[in-house]
């Protein structure tokens, strides 16, 4: 197995050593490189000789001295160095295969990449992961590693993930924990299938692995979109308060016996059962906020601690702001609060239902572009149209339905400033700091 190099950066060790753009990686070290968790690992260190191909056919050694932990300075193709992993399952709850067609390809694509859970938290299943995969995770110590288990009895896994060797990858996970592989775990929770009883086990048993690191509780989320798909009933308010029991159960479990709780339900249960979100203290180290879990709270407690510490707006400050159906009470109490506190602040909060995916889905980061449109067009809107991050794409410019940032500022006549999702950027754009 080899790698191209796409370049070098200037001034670099690997500049200094003269490899060109156009070689092949084959070896730091002895170690043959596969793709990036490789080549950043094997780089790491501060002597190394590097096994290069060069673009005329020539294999050559190179010797190179460094500080240990910089950066070798060679660039790739792209950030996996390979293809990404697509996901083996088809798990009837999959949130892909309720999408509208004509997006753009890349939401469409299933990925179960064990790279991807260690370079940006995402979640894998683990049947995915080759006996080579599982060795490098535990010799590199890949750490944490994010997993989706959603039930710890392997038939009625492969049940859910149609899937017959689901409940086999089960085995990975003490295989990891023997290792000192930290581990959280994500179980996407579906009405009469995972809950209940199933979801007190699965608790428990996580639970008492020694280095699961948190474990949360999300709903189902369901599309419009999901005609020939497995009937799914979403939460009520009566099960998704019994979601909540089984889990402070449980957590009261932990408490008296790891002095911590390590299991969460996500605030949409909390919503969805009409009960108040858990204090920010309850959350621990907020390991699963991706999730949805102590999202509210955490926001809370940084827009009061920013509040503290922001000033008034110098001027007279007129914005809007956007936010999905579940987090607008939480929008308005916090630019309640800060109105109150500056009285030149003049916020109006528009939560925006989702006419797109359908009305079941409430969160901020599936709203789109074409909502936004519909729900404010001619609508006084102020200086600034203020939107979170988590709605667009990772380059900021486009929301999931492809409409893009400069059309929503065309078709509404207002500037839009792009915020992350989180406490104190809120009130930082409130009060127009920069």
């Amino acid at each position: 197995m080899s790698v191209k190099i796409e370049g070098v950066e200037k001034h670099s060790p690997a500049a200094g050593a003269r490899i060109k753009a156009g070689d092949t990686l084959l070896k730091i070290n002895g170690n043959e490189i596969v793709d990036v968790l490789d080549y950043r690992f094997y780089q790491g260190e501060e002597r190394l000789t590097l096994e290069i191909l060069t673009a005329k056919g020539k294999e050559k050694t190179y010797k190179i001295k460094k500080a240990e932990d910089s950066e070798l300075g060679l660039t790739f193709g792209s950030y996996l160095m390979d293809s990404q992993h697509s996901c083996k399952n088809k798990c009837i709850f999959c949130f892909i295969d309720q999408l509208p067609r004509g997006l753009r390809d890349t939401l469409y694509f299933k990925d179960d990449d064990s790279r991807l859970s260690f370079l940006f938290g995402n979640y894998i299943t683990l049947t995915n992961l080759t006996e080579h995969e599982i060795d490098r995770i535990i010799k590199m110590h890949i750490s944490p590693v994010n997993i989706s288990v959603h039930t710890t009895d392997p038939k009625l896994r492969c049940k859910m993930m149609n899937n017959r060797f689901a409940g086999d990858a089960l085995d990975i996970i003490k295989i990891f924990d023997d290792a000192g592989i930290a581990m959280n775990f994500q179980l996407v929770l579906v009405p009469g299938y995972n809950d209940g009883a199933q979801l007190e086990k699965s608790l428990r048993d996580l639970s008492f692995y020694k280095n699961a690191h948190s474990i949360a509780s999300v709903p189902v989320g369901l599309t419009k979109f999901r005609e020939g798909l497995t009937g799914i009933e979403p939460f009520s308010k009566e099960t998704a308060a019994a979601v909540i029991d089984i889990t402070d159960k449980i957590g009261a479990e932990n408490e008296k016996r790891l002095g911590y709780r390590l299991v969460y339900a996500s605030d949409e249960f909390y919503l969805k059962a009409e009960r108040p979100i858990p204090a920010a203290v309850t959350y621990d180290e907020f390991r699963q906020l991706d999730n949805g879990v102590g999202m509210w709270a955490l926001f809370e407690k940084e827009s009061a601690e920013a509040l503290e510490d922001f000033p008034a707006p110098e001027v007279k400050r007129r914005v809007t702001c956007v936010t999905g159906v579940a987090a607008g009470p939480l929008i308005k109490s916090t630019v309640d609060k800060a109105a109150a506190k500056w009285h030149n602040l003049e916020c109006k909060v528009y939560d925006i239902k989702n006419n797109f995916f359908g009305e079941k889905i409430t969160v901020a980061g599936l709203v789109t572009g074409g909502d936004i449109i519909a729900a404010l067009k001619n609508q006084p809107l102020g200086e600034e149209l203020l939107i979170p991050s988590n709605m667009l794409r990772f380059e900021r410019d486009l929301f999931l339905d492809n409409v893009s940032v400069t059309e929503l500022e065309e078709a509404l006549g207002v500037t839009v400033r792009i915020i992350e999702p989180d406490g104190y950027s809120f009130i930082a754009a409130l009060a127009g700091e920069e």
